[in-house]
């Protein structure tokens, strides 16, 4: 076995992806790393040789077969396995399987962090010209909060994604659509075949009449909390712990770095929001702040929504697998047969929420009086398990195509 020294942003499935092994696998050969919520800096990793998905093919398999068979492009089957030609693809032979991912800008390499988005969107915005990435303002810790625009058209559709600090696994969801979105309007791929764009229509014809801003992660410092934990030179360490109620792991966390609960932060009813739930201060979730928009955070998702004026916004939260489009009975009388719709699309129940306040739809709706959607994707504890990211992805995909083609 090798040694490999921790860095900064590790997290076993971080190491374990950039070793080609599993988690699990990682863990038998430290076993102590299971004892603790976070990987520390200097730490020694004991990392075993990784081994190649491999395939003994079976009789009467080609290679377009087994390509098919683990969803992979044939070309990469067939580099994978360069010193074999076509006719060698016979009975008994052991090949190799490539990542199904080879082509993909957009997956998981463990935790979906800040710096996975930074380096993604770049990616996207190299391969794809029509893309325009910006940011919108900066979280309390200077990141950028970065955006994302696909279109020019008169109409204009918002979602945003990790508001709460622990529901980070909503960002790749949906870049993942923005990126097979990109794919369709470029006509490359297959896309244009798949069951999102049959139901939605032309990707090239929805980016001509819509602009689509995407706001993906709108809480980085919170989601860095909950990925990697803090050391005791942080500038906010021992009140983080002291809100955290003592405790050293972070994952339960939905708040901003400052402990103030972004999605209770909006000027909808806000003071009665700060009433119902009883938090007089900083917390991992649920306080809602000194004042309306008092986080750089919500101030910046705010100031786009009234700079921009959009027609619609979907805020794509976790979990539960449904479908809020109520406030107050200010929505338009559309708003529920929309997110019936949303719902056949999706699979998600279509709900009527009461007793909620200061949410950013909350505002929308009441600000606006436009539609406008918390969408509560999967289901289980947060953070949900990187395990489920492909079917979350997938309902994200089809939600997000419903949306465009109204």
């Amino acid at each position: 076995m090798r040694e490999y020294i921790v860095q900064k942003g590790d997290t076993l499935h971080r190491v374990a992806s950039a070793f080609k092994l599993s988690a699990d696998t990682l863990i038998a050969d430290n076993p102590w790393a299971a004892t603790q919520p976070y990987l520390i800096c200097g730490q020694l990793l004991y990392i075993r040789p990784s081994t190649d998905r491999k395939y003994v093919i079976q009789p009467g398999e080609n290679a377009r077969q087994i390509a098919k068979q683990f969803g992979v492009e044939l070309d990469e089957l067939r580099l994978a396995n360069s010193r074999l030609a076509e006719h060698d693809f016979v009975e008994g032979k052991i090949i190799i399987i490539p990542d199904d991912y080879q082509d993909q800008i957009v997956r998981l390499r463990g935790e979906y962090s800040y710096e996975d988005l930074k380096e993604d969107l770049e990616a996207l915005a190299h391969k794809y010209p029509f893309i325009e990435v910006g940011s919108i303002g900066t979280s309390v810790m200077g990141k950028d909060i970065p955006y994302i625009r696909i279109g020019q058209g008169t109409r204009k559709i918002h979602a945003n994604a990790s508001v709460h600090a622990n529901e980070w696994l909503t960002t790749p969801c949906l870049l993942r659509f923005i990126e097979q979105y990109a794919q369709g309007i470029n006509g490359s791929g297959e896309l244009a075949g798949n069951s999102q764009w049959v139901y939605a229509g032309s990707p090239m014809k929805l980016m001509e009449h819509t602009s689509l801003w995407v706001v993906p992660m709108v809480n980085p410092d919170g989601v860095e909390l909950v990925q990697q934990g803090i050391l005791p030179t942080h500038p906010l360490y021992h009140e983080l712990r002291k809100w955290n109620e003592g405790r050293a792991d972070y994952r339960g966390w939905k708040a901003n770095i400052r402990g103030v609960d972004l999605n209770d932060q909006f000027p909808a009813y806000w003071e009665e929001e700060v009433r119902r739930r009883g938090k007089t201060g900083p917390s991992r979730r649920d306080y809602a702040g000194p004042a309306p928009l008092s986080e750089p955070e919500s101030k910046a998702l705010a100031d786009l929504t009234e700079r921009e004026q959009f027609d619609m916004v979907l805020s794509i939260h976790s979990q539960g697998q449904e479908i809020y489009w109520n406030y107050r009975d200010l929505e338009p009388k559309e708003s529920r047969d929309w997110a019936l719709q949303l719902a056949a699309a999706t699979g998600y129940r279509a709900v009527k929420l009461g007793g909620s306040d200061a949410g950013y739809k909350d505002w929308f709706i009441q600000r606006f009086g436009k539609p406008g959607f918390t969408v509560e994707v999967g289901l289980g504890v947060n953070p949900l398990p990187m395990r489920d990211y492909d079917d979350i992805a997938a309902e994200v995909g089809m939600l997000m195509a419903t949306v465009l083609s109204w």
